[in-house]
């Protein structure tokens, strides 16, 4: 059911943030460009004095057992527009101002936004009373109440995927907590170990690894992760009665990239998983006195300059990542070995795209000037041992005694010094 409500309307609902959703976290910012929106929207049913009305977005709720409206979209600008109203009615109450915010971000966060509104309204403190009166007859929400928690979510998955594209990995966290609905502490604890990630590292770790390694493994070029391809990642159904399914369940929690997994709680665990591999990959090219060659070539930085570069690193952290996920050993040879296979394709290539090393990483085109059109994924998901990857065999040699382009050529000489391979046998 949907109605258009004011927003002393909606304050007034029994509202409660329900324990999956995401801290608050709007700041100074998103509040200074509400009081903004709501300041030219007083101004302009002022100006125009007809029975205008100022719709600052919809809110989704989930109408509970006990009569209770839980926010399954909207929750910043409720608790944003909850905090302008205290303010300029010191004698307001309602559901929201009793809810415990445990989260330090978000306990921040309403300090700090309370603090300027706090101020702004010292300022301009004739708009109170204008404030309060948008708030009764001209500030109006679009609520859509439901009593049924899937239909919530899918509302919110089609609200968000029209027009502004949403960030995938939230549209994920609601869908695997909804696969968990009959499990609340379980919930509890999944959006804790969310939440105490960093929201960017989350994101590089779906569009920079996880993503482009399940497409070339398969032979496909990558693309950007959005909200359309969140159908990768939302697991098999718990109890289904197909055998991959039973398959996926019985070897959880150990997980591999290129397999399924249970939906629910085994996603958060999963992304907790590759989260700590790429801690452990990071550490050991750090470490290991037999990568400090590698590692120095991978953190130059004047070489980090070249966009062509990074792209060269990430497709070895890649492959590495999908080889230690397999075989879970760091082998010195093997390491080497998808290390040269990465670097030689900036050694290939005059100028080098995000769509050269699409091709690339799939095998290449037999016509192509790459020196190895080895399908490098495809084989580390093929290979039973890992010495399987230690015995491929890598080419340095090259037609010209330098790289296509000689900024590179400094690159190639250490790939044929790590290789040793001595400059009057190339």
């Amino acid at each position: 059911m949907a109605e258009i409500k004011s927003i002393t309307d909606l304050l007034s609902m029994d509202l409660k943030i329900p324990s999956y959703q995401r801290p608050y976290k709007w700041k100074i910012q998103n509040i200074e460009d509400l009081l903004s929106d709501i300041s030219k929207a007083i101004s302009d049913a002022d100006k125009y004095r007809t029975e205008f009305k100022y719709r600052i977005g919809t809110i989704i709720v989930h109408e509970n057992s006990l009569g209770v409206y839980e926010i399954v979209d909207g929750q910043q600008r409720v608790i944003s527009l909850t905090l302008i109203k205290q303010c300029i009615d010191p004698e307001f109450h309602c559901s929201i101002l009793d809810e415990e915010f445990d989260n330090k971000t978000a306990q921040i966060n309403i300090r700090n936004n309370y603090t300027y509104i706090r101020e702004w309204f010292t300022i301009n403190s004739a708009l109170k009373d204008s404030f309060n009166k948008a708030f009764d007859d001209i500030l109006e929400v679009v609520v859509i109440s439901v009593d049924k928690i899937s239909e919530a979510f899918q509302l919110f998955d089609s609200q968000n995927t029209r027009g502004k594209e949403l960030d995938p990995h939230d549209l994920l966290k609601a869908y695997h907590l909804r696969e968990m609905k009959r499990y609340p502490y379980e919930m509890e604890h999944a959006v804790t170990k969310w939440e105490s990630k960093s929201t960017d590292a989350i994101r590089e770790l779906f569009d920079f690894y996880l993503f482009p390694i399940t497409n070339w493994a398969r032979g496909i070029k990558s693309k950007s992760f959005t909200a359309k391809e969140i159908d990768a990642y939302k697991g098999v159904e718990e109890g289904s009665d197909y055998s991959y399914a039973r398959r996926a369940s019985r070897g959880m929690p150990y997980f591999q990239i290129t397999e399924p997994f249970v939906a629910g709680n085994d996603f958060f665990e999963m992304v907790d998983h590759y989260l700590k591999l790429l801690a452990d990959i990071e550490k050991e090219l750090e470490d290991n006195d037999a990568f400090k060659q590698i590692n120095g070539i991978i953190t130059n930085k004047s070489d980090l300059e070249s966009s062509g570069f990074k792209y060269t690193v990430n497709l070895f952290k890649c492959a590495l990542l999908m080889y230690y996920d397999k075989f879970h050993n760091f082998d010195e040879m093997a390491v080497k070995k998808l290390f040269t296979w990465a670097f030689m394709v900036r050694v290939d290539l005059y100028n080098l795209s995000y769509d050269s090393i699409n091709k690339y990483a799939i095998g290449g085109d037999p016509t192509s000037n790459y020196t190895n059109k080895i399908p490098i994924f495809s084989k580390i998901s093929f290979a039973r041992k890992h010495n399987e990857i230690c015995g491929l065999q890598i080419k340095v040699k090259r037609n010209s005694d330098s790289a296509a382009n000689p900024k590179w050529d400094h690159l190639f000489d250490q790939l044929k010094s790590m290789n040793g391979i001595k400059e009057d046998t190339v």
